[in-house]
């Protein structure tokens, strides 16, 4: 739901690549060993190849605090893949003809500004212009206070508009909270219901649903933060994302999902269709997801210190699911590597190293850092034996030694280079560099 400083997407260049029926499972699972023992990344995969499950591995713990550690059926919060589900509520309506793509959402939320412009296909594509209550700084202030529908629409409203309805795409969990709304108006049952019903029933999902207060006894996931050691998060109430981001799911379940979905099981080949069509990379539900010469279909998501991701390929009709409850490292390329013995590609195996630096030589890279090639402000603090780094607007992150005057994060792909005679950082990303001076 919060995004973290850059968006991280599966890496597309152009190659050619086979289907590996057989791939080496062994190696595979040495890399999330590796991950482990490194403290890099807790949580659950899963590929299915043509409707079956040829691969699953999970690591680190469920319950930390219980030493419980992760499973096949522990349960995961998968952030804004629900969107994709929620999509498929709302094609369902459409299909029932309880609704339509053309009509105005002025008939349930009349107060929300351009409501009698604002279709129910803007909602899906994210292109309505509703701004996106997640974006505002005070919303880890409140989110894990539970709100009504009322004092959620209300914030919806008060937040406004930000560009014509239609003219651009551009992400917002507002959207699908208020298709969660209208959904449960127009079926006139509530949203968990709903996804029993028409999704997770007739596919045998029994390890998703809406979920509610995490509950580890029900091998429902905490999720935590790396800060030296693994930190519990707090946990947003579920009554504020709904079905923009408030599901409860396996990756075994979401391949199943995936395969039914792309399988022509939940919706007619024209709604799939429709979910498949893009504008500016958005479909509905959906966003292009590039590997090599592939490209396949899914969604990724965020919650509290959860992440996830699914995917399809129609190349052997295979689909991947990650789900995780703690990273300390870029998913993106936990992602790539799976796919890559899936698909018959070349991967290593990551080292890890560790530089020892003391408490006290930390204190010379404290500061506040501003650049003339980005608006951001850097803020550089330190706890303990770690330093911890904060851009403006964003989540504070914990930074990584790895040689003198050098850190990194790697959840982010983020490298700080530090310059205390200068009094300057350059920090590293996505193959971009920006220099920063301390104020």
């Amino acid at each position: 739901m919060k995004g973290l400083i850059i968006t991280l997407l599966l890496m597309g260049f152009i190659s050619q690549s086979g289907l590996a029926q057989d791939f080496d499972k062994t190696r595979l699972d040495n890399y999330f060993e590796t991950l482990e023992a490194n403290q890099k990344f807790m949580g659950s995969v899963a590929v299915s190849q043509n409707g079956k499950i040829i691969y699953t591995k999970s690591v680190g713990f469920a319950d930390l605090e219980n030493n419980i550690k992760a499973s096949e059926n522990s349960k995961y919060r998968i952030g804004s893949i629900s969107k994709t589900f929620t999509a498929v509520l709302a094609l369902k309506a459409i299909e029932e003809n309880k609704l339509d793509l053309d009509q105005t959402i002025d008939k349930f939320f009349p107060k929300i500004k351009n409501a009698k412009k604002i279709t129910i296909k803007h909602l899906l594509s994210h292109s309505s212009g509703i701004h996106n209550f997640t974006n505002d700084e005070d919303y880890l202030t409140w989110n894990t206070q539970a709100k009504t529908e009322k004092e959620m629409v209300d914030i919806i409203t008060k937040a406004g508009s930000d560009f014509e309805p239609g003219s651009k795409n551009e992400y917002s969990n507002s959207n699908y909270v208020l298709l969660t709304y209208i959904l449960e108006k127009t079926f006139k049952k509530p949203y968990a219901e709903l996804l029993t019903l028409y999704v997770t029933e007739p596919l045998g999902l029994t390890n998703t649903y809406l979920g509610s207060k995490i509950n580890p006894k029900n091998s429902e996931c905490n999720s935590y933060r790396f800060s030296e050691t693994w930190q519990l998060e707090s946990e947003t109430d579920i009554s504020i994302p709904l079905g923009a981001g408030g599901i409860v799911s396996t990756p075994g379940d979401l391949v199943k999902f995936s395969d039914a979905l792309f399988g022509g099981q939940l919706l007619k080949k024209e709604s799939l269709e429709l979910m498949k069509t893009t504008r500016d990379n958005y479909g509905i539900g959906l966003f292009p997801i590039p590997f090599y010469d592939r490209v396949g279909y899914g969604h990724t998501g965020g919650i509290d210190g959860f992440t996830a991701v699914y995917c399809h390929f129609s190349d052997g009709s295979t689909s991947y699911a990650m789900t995780s409850n703690g990273t300390n490292y870029n998913n993106n390329n936990i992602s790539i590597a799976v796919l890559s013995a899936v698909f018959n590609r070349p991967y290593d195996i990551p080292t890890f190293t560790t530089y020892a630096v003391k408490a006290e030589d930390l204190d010379q890279y404290l500061g506040v850092y501003s650049s003339t090639q980005s608006q951001l402000k850097i803020t550089i603090t330190r706890q303990n034996n770690s330093l911890i780094a904060q851009a403006t607007g964003q989540p504070s992150f914990p930074l990584e030694a790895t040689e003198k005057d050098k850190f990194k994060y790697d959840l982010a792909a983020v490298i700080m280079e530090f310059n205390p005679t200068e009094k300057s950082m350059i920090l590293k990303q996505g193959g971009g560099q920006f220099l920063f001076t301390k104020e």
